[in-house]
């Protein structure tokens, strides 16, 4: 069962009324049987930062997690939202995943029917988390079963939610008795209950906010041996009386009470390009070495400046509030020249990172930027350790970039903008896109893709390097064509063509990429049907390739033009292709080339009237795409192995294949 919200916090107080009305109906919903609903049940929490919206709905599906058996999700929609918008597609997939989709569908409408089934009769809590719309935030990612819940938060009602939520929980700050529970709870102070008056005042200027008031706490805890009211008057003394929220009140005493290098690091942490980080990650940021880091994390935790940190991967987070209060800090006391070093430091350690990462997962390839050398005052992370295998190492390097997808779709914006302000910047964002194409290969996040590398696009074209326009206009039309916007893509390999008849030379490399672009013509003509100018530009790159002695380019080609003839009828001849092809990959260790040549020459072989030979390769096939995420292409292989069956006359045989494909269908929400 999957469960993605974190343990129960140290110290909870009232909020008793709202959880008694969510248990009540959930209580009364599962005793009347209505499970059948479509529309699950929505509980709706509201109100304005500090007044403890998420850790009420995090308190609401521990408690009713009994009733909800097939797991608690939990998307936080300000980790993605760019620009105030939220690519919902995208968070879509991250669902999907969680609820155990090893395929996901490529396109907004196949991915929410994916959805729909994974979810149809499931008995699930889903919490999403600083919503800002119900029609395009919330309602598309309700799942379709009326036997679970969904819990909402928000700055405010939600008017837009069709139907309304069957509970609205708007939450007030808490009353003055439960303020100083909660702040007795976390501070452990005898000095509240020796200074009534100053502890009074305390509790009035934090204002009921349980995000004040666990700040507050901690920030006693830090001054043990001072008098209350001497305390409170440096509280005070910083107080802005000019409207500043009573929460930010906190905040700013908090951070003055820093040292210099938390305090350092907290107003960089403003400018981070992503929304959560790691040690590694603020090490490079701060650029003091690993040890000043982790000291500076640890006290920005303990003063309540930062959140997470608790989990597995030690990631910790700057929730949106405290990102802009961490931003107006930077620009009252920071030094503009300081933040400019740290960003393009940061950019160039996710730029090296992302190279070593895409060079574990894919191995050698075509690249066209410049290695990174070892950025100063940082430190590498660790893909290949003493003992792993190269699986374990592929693993964690494809990992790596799928967890830091964010920072580094920000990392070529940030780039991008440096290009036009600054001094660098050109290069390196759309270098970045090169590694992102390894992670777009393996883990596709359509809008973020597309935007990245239209973004290199126009970095290469400002750099006037013809091999990254080549490259990056590539990138940009196979994410493009594999949304059915072949128009566009049409556009990208045009101008890519172009570009490599008026601009490349001719040396190897530059030989390379251009086979490359014109492969990549080929697959769009094969996505679009066009299979005999497919297979003429497949033969065409697999004869530069020849001529530079590049191996594997050769039998990529041989491949795909084993393919293209099959689907032209040119039997004979794309067998002995794709025969070829499955050894070569076999040879090379390419394990998923492998199955997929399996597949095809197995359904030359089957059209050829070759069935124990398909029947083997089939059977190959199937091998391949197990235990290696690819559910779609083994129920592929099983629908393909009972067509084979039935046509042998083998109804048994062919019913089992039909219901082993329906399974994994089922598994990963296929239809």
């Amino acid at each position: 069962m999957v469960y993605q919200i974190p343990p129960e916090p140290a110290h909870f107080v009232d909020r008793e009324g709202p959880q008694d009305r969510v248990l009540r109906l959930v209580t009364e919903r599962q005793g009347a049987r209505t499970q059948t609903a479509a529309r699950p049940l929505c509980v709706a929490v509201s109100g304005y930062g500090g007044t403890g919206k998420t850790e009420l709905a995090f308190r609401l599906a521990r408690r009713v997690a009994e009733h909800y058996p097939d797991g608690v999700l939990y998307v936080d929609l300000d980790d993605l939202r760019r620009g105030g918008a939220v690519e919902v597609a995208d968070v879509l997939g991250d669902l999907l995943r969680s609820l155990g989709a090893d395929w996901i569908a490529p396109v907004f409408g196949e991915r929410s029917r994916q959805y729909w089934s994974l979810t149809h009769g499931k008995r699930l809590v889903v919490v999403i988390d600083n919503a800002r719309s119900g029609t395009l935030e919330v309602e598309p990612l309700l799942p379709a079963s009326g036997a679970s819940l969904v819990i909402v938060t928000s700055h405010g009602p939600l008017y837009d939610l069709q139907a309304g939520a069957a509970v609205e929980l708007p939450l007030d700050p808490l009353t003055e008795a439960d303020a100083l529970d909660l702040l007795e709870k976390v501070a452990r102070d005898a000095r509240l209950a020796a200074e009534p008056d100053a502890t009074r005042e305390l509790l009035e200027l934090c204002g009921g906010l349980p995000a004040a008031l666990h700040v507050a706490g901690r920030w006693l805890r830090r001054h043990p041996g001072r008098p209350l009211p001497r305390l409170l008057s440096r509280l005070t003394a910083e107080l802005n009386d000019q409207g500043i929220e009573k929460v930010e009140r906190v905040w700013d005493a908090a951070y003055r009470g820093l040292s210099d290098q938390a305090a350092r690091l907290y107003r960089l942490l403003a400018g981070f390009p992503g929304p959560s980080l790691t040690l590694a990650a603020a090490d490079a940021l701060l650029g003091h070495g690993a040890d000043a880091a982790e000291d500076a994390l640890d006290e920005l935790r303990e003063a309540g400046l930062l959140a997470g940190g608790e989990h597995d991967d030690g990631r910790v987070r700057l929730p949106e509030p405290l990102r802009a209060h961490a931003r107006r800090r930077a620009e009252s006391d920071g030094d503009p020249r300081e933040r400019a070093a740290a960003r393009r430091r940061i950019v160039l350690w996710y730029l090296r990172q992302a190279q070593r990462a895409d060079l574990v997962a894919a191995g050698p390839r075509l690249a066209v930027a410049p290695r990174v050398p070892e950025v100063p005052g940082t430190h590498d992370v660790l893909f290949e350790r003493d003992g792993d295998s190269g699986a374990r190492a592929k693993r964690r390097a494809y990992q790596w970039l799928e967890a830091e997808r964010h920072a580094l779709f920000e990392c070529v914006r940030v780039a991008y903008a440096a290009g036009v302000a600054e001094d660098w910047g050109t290069t390196e964002a759309w270098a970045l896109c090169e590694p992102l194409w390894t992670h777009f290969l393996d883990h596709p996040h359509y809008a973020d893709h597309i935007d990245a590398f239209r973004t290199g696009v126009a970095a290469a074209q400002r750099g006037g390097d013809v091999r990254a326009v080549v490259r990056m206009r590539c990138q940009l039309a196979r994410p493009l064509w594999e949304q059915e916007d072949f128009e566009a893509a049409e556009e990208q390999m045009t101008a890519a063509l172009g570009a490599v008849r008026a601009g490349l030379g001719g040396s190897e490399q530059e030989r390379k990429l251009a086979a490359s672009a014109t492969e990549f013509r080929g697959m769009l003509r094969a996505a679009r049907g066009d299979w005999a100018a497919a297979a003429a530009d497949f033969e065409a790159s697999g004869a530069v390739h020849a001529e530079i002695r590049n191996a594997y380019g050769v039998t990529l080609q041989t491949y795909r033009l084993g393919e293209a003839l099959s689907h032209l009828g040119e039997l004979e001849r794309a067998a002995e292709l794709l025969t070829r092809a499955r050894a070569e990959f076999a040879a090379g260790n390419r394990a998923r080339l492998t199955a997929r040549a399996e597949f095809a020459l197995a359904g030359v072989l089957a059209r050829l009237d070759r069935a124990d030979e398909a029947r083997e390769r089939y059977r190959a096939a199937l091998e391949g795409t197990r235990g290696r995420g690819g559910s779609r292409d083994e129920a592929r292989v099983l629908d393909a192995l009972a067509d084979l069956a039935e046509r042998e006359g083998r109804e048994a045989e062919a019913r089992e294949h039909r219901a082993a494909a329906g399974a994994v269908r089922e598994r990963s929400g296929l239809g």
